[in-house]
Formats: structure tokens, sequence, C-alpha cells
């Protein structure tokens, strides 16, 4: 009896280190993994380009007080769509006298985290709903992926619009409608991903030696997912910035006299034909930071697929 006592508590202390051991050889790979996809993605020089652009928008849209040369919201009626190049004011100025570079650098904020924070929080919901409707399965699948088809009844434009109508204009109510809109997408592939990687021979070998559920998906489940998952989103956040404004463009979206690249696209439509490089570098900035993001997702892309 003594002895079989004996054997069980050798049993369980190797199966324990076992365990232990196969934690840190997968993070130990998962780390190798992470660092193999920062240098194939630094050789990259298309995403080198784009991640650079990114980072100097967000680092003047931060430094804006710093940078901007006036008062983002200080009117002059002499200096009314002031071209390109005008005294004082570099890139001109807009139909009220505001300077054009101030209102772009303070706008970027705006528009950055309207833009990047529903991506964030939908990435954070919709990608828990995701993983856990994939690696529980049956009625939890079918519960949460039958709730989420019920958004993709209405396309998402007009279901941020409906959204962003019903709740009224503001910065708030903008962020919260995008991050609806969101969820769903990101939910569909993470559940798609999770119920793919819960079929390896690696995460049934795991559950066979009896590890649990929670340490399946912390050691084996989210390394593999994450990478997907995260490339989606990445893409998401150039369609968030170009919905938001858009929001803001139709009046549904950050209020005047706000500083926003939508909500300034708009007012100046009018002083298109008076001046219209001033009144299209809001749209400028839209586009450049958009395709930025779009070509670095396809280098995280690229650089993730092991297999090239």
């Amino acid at each position: 009896m003594v002895e079989m006592k004996t054997l069980d508590m050798r049993e369980g202390a190797q199966g324990r280190r076992q365990q232990g051991e196969e934690i840190t050889v997968g993070s130990l790979r998962a780390r190798s993994y992470w660092m193999m996809v920062w240098v194939r993605l630094r050789r990259d020089p298309v995403s080198t380009v784009c991640g650079v652009i990114l980072i100097l928008i967000a680092l003047a849209s931060i430094f804006a007080p710093w940078l901007a040369p006036h008062d983002p919201y200080q009117t002059s009626v002499f200096k009314r769509l002031a071209p390109i190049g005008s005294p004082n004011y570099l890139l001109g100025a807009d139909e009220l006298g505001r300077d054009m570079l101030s209102r772009l650098l303070y706008g970027g904020r705006v528009s950055l985290f309207v833009g990047l924070f529903p991506v964030v929080g939908a990435l954070l919901v919709g990608g828990t709903a995701g993983i856990a409707a994939g690696f529980v399965g049956g009625r939890t699948n079918m519960l949460i992926m039958r709730l989420m088809d019920v958004f993709y009844a209405f396309p998402s434009v007009l279901l941020a619009i409906a959204i962003s109508g019903a709740l009224g204009a503001g910065f708030f109510n903008v962020i919260l409608s995008l991050t609806l809109i969101l969820i769903p997408p990101i939910a569909r592939v993470s559940e798609s991903v999770t119920t793919q990687v819960r079929t390896y021979d690696f995460v049934e070998a795991a559950r066979a030696s009896g590890a649990g559920s929670w340490t399946i998906i912390r050691v084996h489940v989210l390394s593999n997912v994450l990478g997907p998952i995260f490339i989606y989103a990445t893409s998401l956040m150039s369609f968030s910035i170009i919905v938001a404004s858009g929001l803001s463009f139709l009046g549904l979206g950050v209020t005047p006299p706000t500083a926003d690249w939508g909500l300034m696209l708009s007012t100046l439509r009018q002083s298109i034909w008076v001046n219209p490089y001033v009144a299209a570098l809001p749209g400028a900035m839209i586009f450049i930071t958009s395709l930025c993001f779009n070509l670095l997702s396809d280098g995280l892309r690229s650089a993730m697929d092991m297999r090239l």
C-alpha cells in the first residue's frame, strides 16, 4: 500500500514537472516566433515606411499643443481660405480663417482615437466571445454566434449611421456605434480560428495529459489564434477611421467646432471651388492614414505566415 502511494506521488510529481516543462517550451517557442515576425517585418520596406508614417502622425497628434503654430479655434476674417504657403499659415486657412496646420494636428488626435479605440474595444469583447465560442462549442457556440449573426443582417455602415442617428451626434456615441459594428466580424474570425486550432493534435495531447481548460487556452490556443485575430483587427483600423470620418462628414459624429478630419472635410466642401488644395488636405490625411494601416496589415500577414 505504501509503495503504491509512493508510486502515485512520483507519477503526479512527474506529470506536474512535464506540464511545467511544456509551458516553458511553449513560452520560448512563442517568444522566438514573435522575434522572427519582428525581424521579417523590419525587412519589408513597405511595412517599415508605413509604420514610420503612422508613428510620425501619432507623435504629431500627441504633441499637437507644442507643434501647432496657432490656436486651432481662433478665427480671422482677413485670413479666410488663405492659400498654402501664406505668411504664418504654412498650409493655409479654412473658411473661418483658422490655421489648417494647427487643425490638422489637433484633428489627428480625435480621428486616431475615434478610429483606434473602437477596434481595441471590439477586439477585447469580440475576441473573447469568439475564442470562448470556438473552444467550448455546442450550445455556447450556437448562442454566441447566432447573436452575432443578428448584426450581419444589416450593412456595417448603415448600422453605424442608424446607431449614431439614434444616439445623437457626439464623441462617445461615435465610439459606441463603431465598437458595436466591429464586434461581430472579430468574433466570427476568432471563433473560426479557435475551432480549427481546437482540433490540432497538440491540443488533444495537452488535454489527454491532464491540462486544464485555462492552461490549454493560455498556452496552446492563444499563441496560435492571436496572430490572425490581430492581423484582422489591424485591417479594421483603416475601416474604422474612414467610417468615423464619414459619420462626422454627415453630421453624426464629432460636433463642431472640434477639430476632426471628417468634420473639416465637411465644412470645407463648399470651398472646393475657391481653394481646392486647402479643402483637400483633411481628405489627404484620411487617405494616407487608412492606406498605411492597410499596407501595414498586409505586411503583418506576410510576416506571420511562416510558410512563406
